[in-house]
């Protein structure tokens, strides 16, 4: 086999597909700090909090896959150029939203355009990389600019909130999307080597409202107080429609998504890695977004800074983890990250962030850190084991899996994190029932609900929420620490075989 001539402009055009990329990772946590702002802004209600944040993952986990085979056909320049045309539009929109349900639909625009960036992305990086050293670099640095763009999220939203009202987090894309659009027309190879064969668009459409109703049911079920019958309809019927995806995909000549690749260990305990990981991140971050602002009284940029030590030790991981799988080997380097994340967790559970001392930022660092790791070590197992040609297919699996993750992440906390407060909150007995309902759903209704009270009734149902919220930060984050402790003893698993196949591959 010959190694075909490395392109020339390979760093250039890594440098264009990773300032694509910026914008859309951006998105993801630029929100978190933004919450409480745009909840009063909008008088949004905590359910639909939960959509306007969580909307945005959930289409676009949907959306991935099926862009990324898109893009295997047409060629990824072309759906990546339109990409950013329907992101900075949709951006625009979201900015002057005037209502909830506005700001939801924005969001939905919003995720198309992402899923049509994010699988080129990764497609580019591995059609453009043949060696695999420098495609484990040039992935190290993508998951740097992931992790450092999700870092960054917070504190430019923090930033702007000081001076702008909540719609400057989504206007800001605007004049990102002038500067980057030009630079990928230019840098981004115009000739692609492109898998033949139309596009199925009912199998895209059978995934899409599947991986939605499945999801949505899962919100339903917790979150929502929708009766069992509705959940569990939602529930079997997404299913429904995902099992006929599959089938569809193991009869079709021509697939969509290539479900052989699922049959590769490596690749299975990459897609875990994604999912958890991701979603432990994205969780996290919200509850401590929220705990910052709501109980200890932060503003946003302050909030947004006090987080800085997760995003900027996450930004280090992505060339550490490429470096330390090539010296260590991926199953020790992947397990081990993992483990300790779950240790860095289980003590910041147990922390007082009234007084955080040196140590509770050094395990936000540490925490930042080895999750990174994890997740560029799944990125590797996953882009080491598939050719070229199937380097969009993987990459939507990957970036699928992140989404996902982020998406129910998020869910799961939210719901967890709503119930867990309902139970902990100890409302003052003078309360109206009515009122008593409605402050006992989040944090953020609590403050909705003071804001009508007499001056001593509102301090008192305020404290009562910090209390009930302090407890509930810890019941989350020693759950999220037992899932990725769990998670690392089945990666060491799934990866005892991973060495001989890597080496078969480079002799």
């Amino acid at each position: 086999m010959t190694t075909p001539h490395p392109n020339p402009k390979r760093w250039l055009v890594l440098l264009a597909v990773m300032l694509a990329f910026l914008p859309v990772v951006l998105d993801m946590t630029i929100l978190h700090v933004a919450v409480p702002s745009l909840t009063q802004a909008l008088s949004a209600s905590s359910t639909e909090v939960l959509w306007i944040i969580d909307i945005y993952p959930l289409l676009m986990a949907g959306l991935l896959v099926p862009m990324g085979t898109l893009s295997d056909r047409v060629g990824n320049r072309r759906i990546l150029l339109s990409g950013l045309v329907v992101f900075a539009a949709a951006s625009a929109f979201a900015a002057f939203a005037q209502s909830p349900a506005q700001l939801i639909a924005a969001r939905v625009v919003l995720a198309l355009g992402g899923a049509m960036i994010m699988p080129c992305v990764l497609g580019l990086i591995r059609k453009t990389f043949e060696d695999p050293g420098e495609r484990a670099m040039a992935l190290g640095l993508w998951g740097t600019v992931g992790a450092a763009g999700a870092a960054m999220g917070p504190v430019i939203g923090g930033a702007l909130l000081e001076h702008f009202w909540w719609g400057s987090v989504f206007l800001i894309n605007v004049p990102v999307m002038l500067v980057v659009a030009p630079a990928c027309f230019l840098l981004l190879p115009r000739a692609e080597r492109m898998t033949p064969g139309p596009w199925p668009l009912a199998q895209a459409l059978l995934l899409i409202a599947g991986m939605i109703a499945v999801v949505y049911g899962i919100k339903a079920g917790f979150g929502a107080k929708h009766p069992p019958v509705v959940t569990t309809a939602l529930l079997a019927g997404g299913a429904a429609l995902l099992a006929i995806f599959v089938r569809q995909q193991l009869r079709a000549a021509a697939p969509m998504l290539d479900l052989s690749l699922l049959s590769r260990p490596a690749i299975v305990a990459g897609l875990m890695m994604a999912l958890v990981a991701s979603g432990a991140l994205a969780g996290v971050e919200l509850t401590l977004a929220q705990e910052l602002q709501y109980v200890l009284g932060k503003t946003p940029l302050e909030a947004g800074l006090f987080m800085v030590p997760i995003m900027a030790a996450a930004a280090v991981g992505g060339p550490v983890a490429g470096w330390l799988s090539n010296r260590f080997g991926l199953r020790l380097v992947a397990a081990l990250s993992l483990a300790m994340a779950a240790l860095s967790l289980l003590f910041l559970a147990h922390q007082d962030f009234h007084a955080p001392g040196w140590h509770v930022p050094a395990t936000l660092a540490l925490l930042g850190l080895t999750l990174s790791i994890g997740l560029t070590a799944s990125s590797i197992a996953i882009m080491g084991a598939v050719e070229a040609e199937k380097g969009g297919a993987a990459g939507s699996l990957e970036a699928t899996g992140y989404e996902l993750g982020t998406g129910l992440g998020i869910t799961v906390f939210g719901v967890f994190m709503a119930s867990t407060f309902a139970g902990a909150i100890e409302i003052p007995a003078d309360l109206p029932s009515d009122l008593a309902d409605a402050a006992s759903r989040s944090i953020g209704d609590v403050y909705i609900v003071a804001a009508g009270l007499s001056k001593d009734q509102g301090a008192a149902l305020i404290a009562a929420g910090k209390a009930a919220f302090s407890q509930t930060h810890a019941v989350l984050l020693t759950s999220a620490a037992a899932v990725i402790m769990a998670l690392a003893a089945a990666v060491w698993i799934a990866l005892s075989g991973y060495r001989q196949s890597t080496d078969a591959m480079h002799h």
